[in-house]
C-alpha cells in the first residue's frame, strides 16, 4: 500500500495517475512499472522490522517499510511524496461487516478481500451509456458469465473452484470509476447514469464484496455454484 507523509493510505481517489502503474507478481517479487519509468523490484517476503501506523478507513494499522528505493520510485512518479508499505503478518486487520464471522481478515483492500461482477451487469449498464466501459473501471477479482444481469445481488454463498465464499455488502462505487485505467484521466460516467437506476441510501451500488470461508485455489473457468440469499 502506498502511505502519504502521515501514514493516511493513497488511491485513485485523489492520485488518478496511479491508474497508470502496472503491476506484475512472480513467485517472491512483485514487479512494477510506469511510463517513463525503469521497472522496480519489490521483494514479497522481505520484512525489515521498519514499522510505522498506517490507516485505512479508520482502521489503525502497521505497515513494513519496504525501502528508500520504493519511496523514490512511486515519488517521482505520482509527484507526491509516499511511502510504500507491507502489511506484517503478525498484525491483523479484521473485516468490519454483518456478515463477517470471528478470525475474518482483510489487509489494505477498502475492506473486503474479494470482489465480484457479472458480465451480464455490466453489459446491462453499458447498454445505458453513450460509450461502453471496460471491466477494469470496476477492478473486480472474479467476473461471473452465464447468468441474469445483477443475479449476484440475489446470491447468498458462492462455492468456485474448491473455495466458498459469503456474499457480503454491496459495494459502493467511488470516483475511481471515472477514471480511465489506460490514460488515468477522469471523467462522469460511470456514476452519473448508476445513480438513476442503482442509488441506495445515499450511495451508488455494483457488484458484491465476498468473504472467503477457507484458503483454496480459483482459477478461470471454474463453475460458480450459487445459493439464493
Amino acid at each position: 500500500m502506498l502511505v502519504d507523509e502521515t501514514g493516511e493510505f493513497m488511491s485513485q481517489r485523489d492520485h488518478p495517475r496511479m491508474a497508470l502503474i502496472s503491476t506484475h507478481l512472480s513467485n517472491d517479487h512483485l514487479t512494477v512499472g510506469a511510463p517513463g519509468m525503469p521497472d522496480l523490484e519489490v521483494p514479497l517476503e522481505e520484512e525489515n522490522g521498519n514499522l510505522i501506523d498506517v490507516n485505512v478507513w479508520g482502521d489503525a494499522n502497521l505497515g513494513n517499510l519496504v525501502g528508500e528505493e520504493a519511496d523514490r520510485w512511486f515519488g517521482d512518479f505520482l509527484e507526491f511524496p509516499c511511502r510504500l508499505v507491507q502489511k506484517p503478518d503478525e498484525d491483523l486487520r479484521l473485516v468490519d461487516s454483518l456478515y463477517a464471522e470471528g478470525g475474518d481478515q482483510v489487509g489494505f483492500a477498502d475492506g473486503f478481500a474479494f470482489l465480484l461482477i457479472s458480465e451480464t451487469s455490466l453489459e446491462d449498464l453499458n447498454s445505458r451509456l453513450e460509450s461502453p466501459l471496460p471491466m477494469n473501471r470496476f477492478r473486480p477479482n472474479f467476473v461471473a458469465r452465464g447468468c441474469e444481469p445483477y443475479a449476484e445481488d440475489g446470491w447468498g454463498r458462492l462455492r468456485i473452484g474448491d473455495v466458498t465464499f459469503r456474499v457480503a455488502e454491496g459495494c459502493p462505487r467511488c470516483a475511481i470509476t471515472t477514471v480511465d485505467q489506460r490514460t488515468g484521466v477522469r471523467g462522469k460516467e460511470p456514476l452519473r447514469t448508476l445513480a438513476t437506476y442503482r442509488k441506495s441510501g445515499g450511495e451508488v451500488f455494483f457488484g458484491r464484496n465476498l468473504i472467503h470461508d477457507a484458503l483454496g485455489t480459483v482459477r478461470v473457468g471454474d463453475p460458480i455454484e450459487a445459493t439464493p440469499r
